[in-house]
């Protein structure tokens, strides 16, 4: 590891400068547009409008792998299942069942689609289980990770994720859900823990508070989602069944911090501070990966993308309207 860092440091400081400029950014602009969203924009930009020196190339790659899965583990410290408890059993095998439905979907609408790459792939599962970190849990597992794919994805469900938690509160609220049940539908589909805390607590505590902990839920099903995933890309090939538990380093990571997490009690603040650097960190590599991407491609590409990003994102409500007028 050193030996990398050191041979390819010029590249990883150009990407981490970029990134933290990033962070710096957020603060300036509307809320929509995270740090996340901001790096990936900002390096696509900058790697189409001027020639990067080759000597940063090792580095930039180096920097959009490893801190894309660097940031899981701190996505981890969220977790507490001595919470997520309190949904009940009902509440909480219906969010399963909608995450596995929209995953099942994401996997073969993609291809009717049209999606590019794994385009379709990484939208549906991002949609179904965290947005931008699920697609980071993702991407690094798949044979083919393009980085126009991740850039895309990213794109897709930001974007959608920020007019869910503009738009969703408003459209439940007329339609005279309780408080509860709002946040559970909040928290089973908008995409990031940011979406879902800005609509939550627009509408009062009790919807926010809900929403957070079956948004919890979802992220604790990152694992089990990816080795379905995982699954169903291999189902048709000559592999072993245990190959499909075979889960990279950041996942046996994130189970580790989560049962840690989970039993042992650690202050708010804390907690508050490791996610902000989780995002620091997945920010720097947004950048990295934004810096490899033809705008050209990601032109080409986009428009399938933003259409099924937007109809798996529909299911996936109407799946959760469903279980809520069956458990009432």
């Amino acid at each position: 590891m050193m030996d990398n860092l050191l041979k390819n440091w010029k590249g990883i400081l150009f990407a981490v400068s970029l990134g933290l400029l990033a962070m710096v950014l957020e603060k300036f602009t509307p809320s929509y547009l995270n740090s996340i969203l901001l790096a990936l924009i900002g390096g696509i930009v900058i790697g189409n409008l001027f020639k990067i020196p080759s000597i940063f190339d090792g580095g930039i790659g180096y920097t959009s792998s490893k801190m894309l899965e660097l940031s899981i583990l701190f996505l981890a410290v969220g977790i507490n299942y001595s919470e997520i408890a309190h949904l009940g059993m009902g509440s909480f095998f219906g969010l399963v069942i909608t995450v596995f439905i929209v995953l099942t979907a994401g996997y073969f609408l993609s291809k009717w689609f049209e999606c590019p790459g794994n385009t379709g792939l990484l939208v549906g599962f991002g949609t179904a289980i965290c947005g931008s970190s699920a697609i980071a849990a993702l991407a690094p597992s798949l044979k083919k990770n393009e980085k126009e794919d991740v850039a895309i994805a990213m794109a897709v469900v930001n974007l959608y994720g920020t007019l869910g938690m503009l738009i969703l509160p408003w459209i439940l609220m007329k339609m005279g859900l309780t408080d509860n049940h709002i946040g559970y539908l909040v928290g089973g589909s908008l995409h990031s823990v940011g979406n879902v805390a800005g609509a939550g607590f627009t509408i009062g505590k009790i919807a926010g508070d809900a929403a957070i902990t079956v948004k919890l839920a979802r992220v604790a099903l990152l694992t089990p989602g990816l080795i379905y995933i995982t699954y169903l890309v291999n189902r048709n090939a000559d592999v072993h069944w245990k190959s499909y538990f075979k889960l990279p380093w950041y996942l046996i990571g994130f189970i580790v911090v989560t049962l840690l997490v989970s039993v042992v009690e650690i202050p708010k603040p804390a907690i508050k501070e490791i996610e902000y650097i989780g995002k620091v960190i997945l920010t720097i590599a947004m950048v990295a990966i934004g810096l490899k991407v033809s705008f050209k491609k990601l032109l080409q590409a986009g428009k399938r993308g933003l259409k099924f990003g937007l109809f798996i994102f529909l299911i996936q409500i109407a799946l959760l309207t469903a279980i809520i007028g069956i458990l009432g």
